[in-house]
């Protein structure tokens, strides 16, 4: 597998629509958002999703979008920290280093962006992307909240600490 990793532009929108549409089909309990509130979102919408959130990464492979990250400086959050919002890695790419070298361009994006650490909040019971972002050095912060969505389901924070840049 020859994965090429590529920022997204709003011109990309439908490339992202369309894979993070895949996204909340194929494994929909792992988002805080719903595949029926995302399949309302017109072109506009993506647009400016897309351009609002700095950071969009896709995965490919000879073309085939097969995983997509998004990252951000959340509102309200410290200013060297970079938020993950989503990674998904489609079905037929895992455990096949997408999901790595995903994580691997949102390390260097945030470091380039001046962050020292990078957080996600991931739902309880994803333990395949638990244990990626634990090989990948991010920590458990034991840090908890309920998923706006479902407050039946809970989500943990993880949080990678990034080396200093002179």
């Amino acid at each position: 597998m020859n994965v090429q990793i590529s920022l997204a532009t709003e011109d990309d929108w439908a490339r992202v629509r369309d894979i993070r549409l895949r996204a909340l089909r194929e494994d929909a309990f792992a988002f805080g958002s719903s595949l029926e509130r995302e399949e309302r979102f017109k072109e506009k919408h993506w647009r400016m999703r897309v351009r609002t959130v700095p950071t969009w990464l896709a995965a490919a492979d000879d073309g085939e979008v097969l995983g997509l990250v998004s990252m951000l400086q959340e509102p309200g959050s410290p200013t060297d920290d970079r938020h993950v919002i989503s990674l998904w890695v489609a079905p037929e790419a895992r455990r096949r280093g997408v999901g790595w070298a995903l994580l691997d361009a949102i390390r260097q994006a945030a470091i380039a962006d001046g962050a020292r650490t990078v957080s996600l909040w991931l739902v309880d019971g994803n333990n395949a992307a638990g244990d990626l972002y634990v090989r990948a050095g991010f920590t458990r912060t034991g840090e908890r909240m309920k998923l706006p969505r479902d407050p039946d389901i809970t989500e943990e924070r993880y949080v990678l600490k990034l080396p200093r840049h002179r």
